[in-house]
């Protein structure tokens, strides 16, 4: 979705390089239970995904799907989960500089799939909205991806609704609304933590982190961003946020309009906080390792900045390791592989840095719109265009271009990978690739 649109510091990058490596949420057994997988960041594990596949090959099975919808498929054991918007009287029209989807009416919906064929096991409308707020015509009524665990999954759809629902049957447990004006439609994804669904709300008249027992649904807590001084449309953002464990605290992450905070996943409470500019209407979500956190900096020119997540107060100042400015995406996730993080800037182009300086090691020319975050699987990196190509390279520090593959469709969703499978969601079907065997001479 259109978000409305190296200077190393030595010390920095010594105490960095002497971090321990420490990952986000522990991963569980198995599964892509959220937005880019176990532990946020795209990194999939076990057996490794086809290099290669086309509308003929290397297809288990395609499906098609109620409705609309721009999030990605999450999934546990033979189970695999998605939320859809069923939309009556759609149509596009121009508000402001922007052109935007209206509807008449919409019914948020939460779908459970079989893993196994990709047959629909149950279809549970969870809100029904009359005059949606307009959404942009990158962007859908259904795009933050749910969280499954415990039984249950939960659903959100910024302000027009969170729900949690039995992963089973699809009975619906609790529902909450936190109400924002997003001006461009939801695009923040919820993350579980602790029994608590912590949920962004970065709009153009209010932003605030909160977090809701996932149980009850009851808000545990809610704390007001940083204030912002500037136009409404320069206030919103659609960051999904990270839990960061190191031995001294645990914090969650959260990138917005101009600043990035972190924050008491218990409390709310702001350990500290950083003036990364006048960015906004980001969308990539943050990532740690080597000791640092990495955040992307958005609207209208996307900056990539490394700081150390251990300080307290304003940390502007003193712990930004590096910052690149140069082909950073506002819409797509970075990806983090060992010492190397990996770009697909919004159009055209994918960028390699050295993790720990921010050098440029290479770029290739990959040409797209790039709005879904790339993932990696044994030594591989794929990067999904929205025009259906995926790019496959080798993970490392020179440039090694192995496979391009074609699909039908529009492709702006996340994908989720799975014991070998890369489960894709396009504007109409979802697809479940992987090895098959070739038809027989």
């Amino acid at each position: 979705m259109t978000r409305a649109c190296v200077v190393p510091v030595l010390a920095a990058i010594l105490l960095a390089a002497a971090a321990p490596a420490v990952r986000a949420e522990p991963a569980p057994a198995a599964g892509w239970p959220q937005f880019r997988g176990p532990t946020g960041d795209g990194l999939a594990v076990g057996d490794p995904p086809p290099l290669d596949w086309s509308e003929s090959r290397n297809i288990r099975w395609k499906v098609p799907l109620p409705g609309r919808g721009g999030s990605s498929p999450v999934v546990l054991a033979d189970r695999i989960w998605l939320t859809t918007a069923l939309e009556q009287g759609l149509r596009q029209t121009k508000v402001g500089p922007d052109e935007m989807h209206v509807a008449d009416h919409v019914s948020l919906t939460a779908l459970c799939l079989d893993r196994a064929d990709g047959k629909l096991l149950w279809q549970t409308a969870l809100f029904e909205v009359e005059k949606p707020p307009p959404a942009h015509v990158l962007n859908t009524f259904a795009t933050p991806t749910p969280v499954v665990a415990g039984g249950r999954l939960y659903c959100d759809f910024g302000a027009m609704g969170t729900a949690c629902v039995d992963a089973g049957s699809g009975e619906v447990l609790w529902t909450r609304r936190l109400p924002i004006d997003h001006m461009v439609g939801p695009g923040s994804s919820p993350i579980l933590h602790d029994g608590r669904l912590i949920l962004i709300r970065d709009g153009c008249d209010a932003q605030f982190v909160a977090a809701l027992d996932a149980d009850t649904g009851d808000v545990a807590w809610k704390t007001s961003r940083p204030p912002l001084d500037v136009r409404p449309d320069m206030k919103k953002s659609f960051s999904t946020p990270l839990v960061i464990r190191d031995p001294a605290r645990t914090q969650v992450l959260a990138v917005g309009a101009q600043w990035a905070v972190s924050y008491d996943p218990d409390s709310g409470n702001e350990f500290w906080r950083l003036h990364h500019g006048t960015g906004f209407s980001l969308a990539p979500r943050p990532l740690f390792g080597n000791g640092l956190a990495y955040l992307c900096t958005g609207c209208p020119v996307g900056q990539l900045w490394a700081v150390r997540p251990d300080g307290q107060g304003d940390v502007t100042a003193s712990h930004v390791a590096w910052k690149a400015t140069q082909q950073i995406p506002t819409m797509s996730s970075p990806i983090l592989v060992g010492r190397e993080i990996y770009c697909a800037a919004d159009r055209d182009r994918i960028t390699c840095f050295d993790a720990l300086t921010g050098q440029s090691l290479w770029k290739h020319r990959a040409q797209g719109m790039y709005m879904a975050a790339p993932v990696h699987a044994t030594g591989r990196l794929y990067f999904f265009a929205c025009e259906g190509k995926t790019t496959v390279l080798r993970a490392g520090r020179q440039l090694e271009p192995l496979a391009e593959n074609a699909l039908e469709g529009r492709f702006a969703a996340s994908p989720a990978v799975v014991d070998g499978a890369i489960l894709l969601r396009s504007d109409s079907h979802l697809y479940c690739i992987a090895e098959t065997p070739s038809p027989a001479p």
